[in-house]
């Protein structure tokens, strides 16, 4: 049962995801997935990948090949990875912030509380959306090139609560997808989600794990007291 945000115990740090999250890529990722799929091989669908955003990409893909009967390797499962993911870099040419950004990281800062960001996405892939964020400074990234196992596995959550120094029973992960609540919940976090820009209806992220559900990150900048 999800409670109000207000009721959650105040955070030492708040980790982030990104696409879906901090800004509107959801659709450009699915459409980059659509074409590495379909090059591979592997036609699809946008209902079939909705819920599986935010997977980490070599298991999206493997996903994908098992529903189509034709199981892949990891090598294969990689390499259709990495072609969505210079798809995507090609498609994401002007992506857009999420509504709150700004309000938010300026609470969170206002209020001297830790915060990175923790993404599935490979590296090469997050500068653009970084970028559209319009912050005064760049954020701390943890990303897929990090770690062996990304969501939902905890490992990306836990070295991003390691990078900031602080317990991962004192983190909020802030995020979109079903993949999200999973590794926030695996990685002992209290799992927030947010659904402006998500794949995924509410009760899904409800039903995923999430603590609260906000509809956009405007209600957790509310949360901290930060003014528009």
């Amino acid at each position: 049962m999800t409670v109000r945000i207000d009721d959650l115990p105040v955070p030492e740090a708040v980790l982030f995801d990104l696409d879906g999250t901090l800004v509107d890529t959801v659709g450009t990722r699915i459409e980059a997935w659509i074409e590495a799929l379909v090059e591979a091989g592997f036609p699809t669908t946008r209902d079939q990948l909705a819920p599986l955003i935010g997977l980490d990409g070599k298991r999206l893909a493997s996903e994908i090949a098992a529903l189509a009967g034709q199981p892949i390797d990891e090598a294969r499962s990689e390499e259709i990875d990495r072609r969505s993911g210079e798809i995507y870099a090609r498609l994401n040419s002007s992506p857009r912030a999420l509504p709150g950004v700004r309000r938010l990281v300026e609470a969170i800062e206002e209020n001297e509380i830790a915060w990175a960001i923790a993404t599935s996405s490979r590296k090469e892939q997050v500068a653009a959306s970084v970028a559209a964020l319009g912050l005064l400074s760049g954020p701390k990234i943890v990303d897929a090139s990090h770690v062996k196992h990304a969501k939902p596995e905890p490992d990306l959550l836990l070295l991003a609560a390691k990078e900031v120094d602080v317990e991962p029973a004192r983190c909020w992960y802030v995020g979109d997808s079903t993949w999200d609540m999973v590794s926030a919940v695996a990685a002992g976090m209290i799992a927030i989600g947010v659904y402006a820009g998500s794949a995924v209806e509410p009760g899904v992220l409800e039903g995923s794990g999430a603590a609260a559900v906000v509809p956009t990150l405007n209600e957790l900048a509310d949360a901290f007291g930060h003014d528009a």
